[in-house]
């Protein structure tokens, strides 16, 4: 295959992100937003055409190999599968969509029009996480026994004033979707499905801001007999304080910590020890706030691997959908407990 040609859809910040990383790899040839301006400016700085609806951007351009989803996490589903109806293969932004029932559809789309449907999960390259999936795989832990998810972060209210979606429950769905989606999906890759949920959410600090909560904690019990829990929040006061998992087996245990996910803070480990670590990318910065590693870089070597060389795709629709289900199931649990709580009230 000759040089690799993309379009993008959504031109915000992490679309300029997606933009740079495709210079690297292949030619951006077209992008779109409803938002003239914004895809002026992106096409401009890269030798692109501007289009300012999908469909038009869809009508168009027919040289394109791949699209890559980068509006607000309620649409991924609907371009998703507009982008696939056309002919295109698809990198779909996390989340991948905000239920289980879109996350269906696309897969659904993808295996008609037989295209590939990518999600980005760039945490999976942060060099912690792969020396301890390949840990697990080993069976070096031995027998796992419990997980702990800490997600301590700060999004203050410029965060959302500064978006005409974020925040909201129909586009942006909620803290687990947008700030922690990358936690739940990288809990699943290294312990597995789960089976049971409890879960109490609140909303502490950000009353007149967002539709949903900022702070929740979590219980799981997973396909594999482990138990496990997830402690997050946005109310870190400053700033991000913490992102980590921590894995205790019957032969070891370990943690990945710092902010994101991008150091191993500890390792007890029967016969074995993790050595010579390369160094973690720095977290995507956007000036006033920190989102999640910035390995964008990786996702797209890893579609020109597939592409050209037949390679194997580090995250396929599937795995996209079971981190959806996963939140999913963790909300649902939360409604019915604030039921229950409700009818004991009255």
């Amino acid at each position: 295959m000759s040089e690799i040609k993309f379009g993008i859809i959504g031109c915000g910040r992490i679309g300029k992100r997606h933009a740079q990383h495709i210079s690297n790899v292949g030619k951006l040839q077209a992008v779109c937003d409803i938002k003239e301006d914004k895809a002026n400016e992106l096409a401009e700085s890269n030798d692109a055409t501007a289009y300012y609806t999908v469909n038009g951007m869809l009508e168009n351009e027919k040289g394109i190999d791949i699209i890559a989803i980068c509006t607000p996490n309620g649409l991924h589903a609907k371009h998703s599968i507009q982008v696939l109806r056309a002919g295109y293969h698809v990198l779909c932004e996390k989340p991948m969509a905000l239920s289980v029932a879109d996350c269906g559809r696309m897969l659904t789309e993808a295996e008609k029009a037989n295209k590939r449907l990518f999600v980005v999960k760039q945490n999976r390259f942060n060099p912690p996480i792969d020396a301890v999936k390949k840990l697990i795989n080993e069976g070096r832990l031995g027998r796992l026994l419990s997980v702990q998810v800490n997600c301590f972060w700060n999004r203050h209210e410029e965060y959302y004033n500064s978006s005409d979606w974020k925040g909201s429950l129909e586009l942006d769905g909620g803290t687990l979707f947008t700030q922690f989606s990358h936690f739940i999906d990288i809990m699943f890759w290294l312990a597995g499905d789960i089976e049971n949920v409890w879960a109490l959410t609140k909303n502490q600090n950000h009353h007149d801001t967002i539709e949903f909560e900022d702070t929740g904690v979590v219980g799981f019990e997973f396909t594999n007999g482990a138990i496990g829990g997830l402690s997050y929040t946005t109310n870190a006061y400053g700033g991000n304080m913490e992102g980590s998992i921590t894995l205790f087996g019957t032969k070891g245990t370990v943690k990945i910590g710092g902010e994101y996910l991008n150091e191993l803070e500890y390792q007890n480990i029967e016969g074995h020890e993790i050595k010579n670590l390369k160094t973690s990318a720095g977290a995507n910065d956007y000036g006033t706030y920190k989102g999640s590693m910035s390995n964008h870089d990786k996702v797209y070597e890893n579609i020109i691997e597939v592409f050209k060389n037949d390679g194997v795709a580090t995250t396929v629709g599937y795995e996209g959908l079971k981190t959806v289900e996963i939140i999913e199931k963790i909300y649902s649990c939360t409604r019915a407990v604030k039921s229950t709580y409700e009818e004991t009230e009255r």
